[in-house]
């Protein structure tokens, strides 16, 4: 029989910790053991009762919850789930923790964000990261520099109706960096789906486009897809590749969730198929559960080239697990090579 994850609650609002601590108490396989108003009562209590994972506010008093997660990072590490407000400022800070070692990030229940959708994630994301060695990853970060593919380049001067599609979750952050600041400025267009809450999309696109070579922004409904550019998905609404004759350009609209998700990698892929076909390039990154699969394999039998990232560097293999299951992969290759096979496949 399966341990319980231990989680321990670290906010600064008393309402906050009482929500997560009853919300997560329902949920099988997850016990609170604790919750801490501040960082330096967390970290007694990190030390005392060793939880699994930590799911941890940024904007909090006596210390900010960056600065808490850098030295978590560097003297303890361990799984962490950023909470954050649904504010501009949340989320460069999210931002700031994902690439300083942070996992996931999710927001505090608000009227756009009801607290039983955001129980549901949170307990998907714990048990999505509770077995990650946080240690290991953080070193295979350090060591993943990729070098740009720009002699590939030069072979892309008739890639205008290319696409390439991009779908990931937990450890996507990451993740699509290394594949965006390793494209040429003249890559094909881009269109991608990280999981993300509303707001954290507009600091994690504005964060890509200051590393890239490429223009990298939130996609608004009608922005066509143009070589050089990536459009990311807003958080909490979906996208769809569409087609006006030569032009693809994009729709953002609200539905269902899918696979607990909005935005949702299968509603992407699957209009890439549609409207795409061959002339575009599938891949699937680091992520918990099963979305991008099916909508892969539509892809796949389209006509288009699909990838997934390797088991060894993704954070969690459940997205790319599910879709190789499926047959909806052409290509198995590590992180730092994706962005080249890509290429090579336009």
């Amino acid at each position: 029989m399966e341990t319980d994850i231990r989680v321990l609650i670290v906010d600064d609002s008393a309402v906050v910790r009482k929500v997560f601590s009853n919300e997560l108490s329902r949920e099988r396989g997850i016990k609170v053991i604790g919750t801490a108003p501040d960082p330096y009562v967390a970290r007694d209590k990190i030390v005392k009762l060793k939880p699994d994972v930590i799911t941890l506010d940024i904007e909090m008093p006596r210390m900010d919850g960056i600065t808490f997660l850098k030295k978590l990072m560097k003297y303890y590490p361990l799984p962490v789930i950023i909470v954050s407000s649904l504010t501009r400022k949340g989320g460069k800070m999210a931002m700031e923790a994902m690439s300083s070692g942070a996992l996931e990030v999710i927001s505090k229940p608000s009227a756009a964000y009801s607290v039983g959708d955001m129980s549901v994630q949170l307990a998907d994301k714990i048990r999505a990261i509770a077995k990650i060695n946080v240690k290991k990853q953080l070193k295979s970060n350090v060591k993943s520099n990729p070098v740009k593919p720009a002699a590939i380049s030069h072979a892309l001067t008739a890639s205008t109706n290319k696409i390439i599609a991009i779908g990931a979750s937990t450890g996507g952050t990451e993740a699509i960096k290394t594949v965006l600041t390793a494209m040429p400025h003249n890559a094909p267009g881009m269109v991608i789906v990280q999981h993300m809450p509303a707001n954290f999309t507009t600091s994690f696109a504005e964060r890509l486009d200051s590393l890239s070579q490429i223009t990298v922004k939130e996609a608004d409904d009608g922005d066509s897809v143009l070589n050089g550019q990536a459009l990311i998905a807003p958080g909490n609404f979906h996208m769809l590749l569409k087609r006006s004759g030569a032009r693809y350009y994009v729709q953002i609209k609200k539905g269902p969730l899918v696979h607990h998700q909005r935005p949702a990698a299968d509603v992407l892929f699957r209009s890439v198929a549609n409207y795409a076909g061959a002339n575009a390039v599938g891949i699937i990154l680091t992520g918990m559960g099963a979305d991008g699969a099916a909508g892969l394999l539509e892809m796949k039998e389209a006509g288009a080239r699909t990838i997934s990232q390797d088991e060894k560097s993704c954070v969690v293999f459940g997205m790319p697990k599910e879709a190789i299951k499926l047959g909806a992969v052409e290509k198995v290759v590590s992180l730092g090579n994706v962005t080249r096979t890509a290429l090579e496949m336009i």
